[in-house]
């Protein structure tokens, strides 16, 4: 009865398990948030991102193999077809002085197995290799942030890009319906001799450019849809709706002198020089000797028959011992002055690299001011162009009751229509490129996902 329970409890989760992995699989429908977290599972470019920094720590621990005991195993069996043939002074079988007899020694079958084994047990270029596999792993985990960084960026523009877009098509689409009311009552009123053909001419001009930018929003539509596609990691020809909107409330002026350390870029430039600085270390240590054990138990047998069994009794056919253990201790004398000057060359690179990592402080702190006044100036036009979509609208609804009342005249109302089109193009246009650089504000200060 336990075991069944067990089993049933198993079964419960796999079914969760694979109830969840296809909720997600089929999920249409995404937040911005929804969408950045499925683009981190989904998008080839950061899952190849993710894929170096597995690499980086097999790396780490293949390092740190390196000091662990290697052991070794191995037959080797050999068939000398021709024995080797060995020069004998002749005298000694009683020839000539100064002569040769050769003699074959040996027997046509040899065999060796055994286990060999060694220990490293000190090296100043292994202590660093493994401090330096420790950093290189920690650089690549900060090159997975700079992906997720660059890739949160393109998806959050794509996401606003979209939102925006398709609440221009709903504007765009009142603007149609709205400029045909005008163009038809104009065209009613030109046929009961209330307005003139010029006023019917001039609403089918606002007509066909609200059809005009109707249709030009739906092709826009479409193609900023693909590119978030594309950047989520999502296949083209599903569908895919967004679920948030562009809010803007209570927008504040950002601070060009905001704090860039936590930019991946600079934390890139500080953990390489880490690793310049080891190397230089590295290398001064190398003088130090290298110290080693080693160890190999082996069995031999000769043959000359084809047959290696071990029999105690006869021994020609027996298998004999060889163990031998030692240590090496390898002493750097005399290399020509080379680790003097890689010392030197290490040491530049370690100079260059912090020459570096200022031009990326200017840089960054130059990218952050520009950004932050580029979005401040943005901001100020985002709350002219609202302020002004605000005033077209009314204008046009007073425009509109004056001319359903009879006090106002049709072109007043065309003229109104017009201005509230532009307003709106304005008005957006503005919009996407206040979230646009905001988006690239806190990508630069390196604060736009955790």
């Amino acid at each position: 009865m336990k075991h069944l329970k067990t089993y049933a409890l198993i079964l419960s989760l796999v079914g969760i398990l694979y109830n969840t992995q296809a909720q997600e699989a089929n999920k249409t429908s995404f937040s911005l948030s929804e969408a950045i977290e499925y683009s981190l599972k989904h998008s080839p470019n950061y899952l190849n991102a993710e894929l170096d920094q597995k690499s980086a720590e097999y790396r780490r621990k293949e390092v740190t193999g390196l000091g662990l005991p290697q052991v070794n195993g191995s037959i080797d069996i050999k068939d000398y077809i021709n024995i080797p043939t060995s020069l004998l002074p002749a005298q000694i079988f009683g020839g000539p002085e100064g002569s040769f007899i050769p003699v074959k020694f040996g027997t046509k079958y040899n065999a060796t197995a055994g286990l060999s084994a060694s220990q490293l047990i000190f090296s100043s270029d292994y202590i660093y290799a493994l401090k330096g596999s420790k950093v290189y792993n920690e650089i690549s985990k900060i090159s997975v942030t700079r992906s997720k960084n660059e890739l949160a960026a393109q998806v959050t523009k794509a996401y606003y890009s979209l939102a925006v877009t398709k609440d221009r098509l709903k504007t765009s689409e009142a603007n149609v319906i709205r400029t045909k009311v005008i163009y038809d009552n104009t065209k009613a009123s030109n046929e009961q001799g209330l307005a003139e053909l010029i006023d019917v001419e001039r609403t089918e001009v606002d007509y066909n450019n609200a059809l005009l930018d109707r249709d030009l929003a739906v092709r826009n539509l479409a193609n900023i849809e693909a590119a978030l596609k594309f950047q989520m990691g999502y296949k083209i020809e599903d569908v895919l709706t967004i679920t948030d909107s562009v809010v803007v409330a209570d927008e504040q002026e950002l601070n060009p002198k905001a704090d860039f350390t936590n930019r991946p870029e600079y934390q890139l430039a500080q953990k390489n020089q880490t690793f310049l600085d080891m190397d230089v270390k590295r290398l001064k240590w190398g003088y130090l000797p290298t110290l080693s054990a080693y160890g190999s138990y082996q069995f031999n047998a000769q043959r000359n028959e084809f047959n290696f069994a071990n029999d105690k009794n006869d021994p020609s056919k027996q298998w004999f011992k060889v163990f031998v253990v030692g240590a090496t201790l390898n002493v750097n004398i005399f290399d020509g002055l080379q680790r003097h000057y890689k010392i030197q060359q290490a040491k530049v690179s370690s100079l260059k690299n912090q020459n570096n990592i200022r031009m990326i402080e200017l840089a960054a702190q130059l990218d952050i001011q520009q950004l932050a006044i580029n979005y401040n100036i943005v901001l100020q036009n985002y709350k002219n162009q609202k302020r002004n979509l605000e005033l077209a609208t009314h204008v046009y609804e007073s425009a509109k009751k004056k001319y359903e009342s009879g006090v106002g005249s049709n072109l007043e109302v065309v003229s109104a229509q017009a201005q509230v089109m532009a307003s709106q193009a304005n008005y957006y246009n503005v919009l996407y490129n206040l979230v646009s650089s905001k988006t690239d504000y806190l990508k630069a200060t390196g604060t736009l996902v955790k």
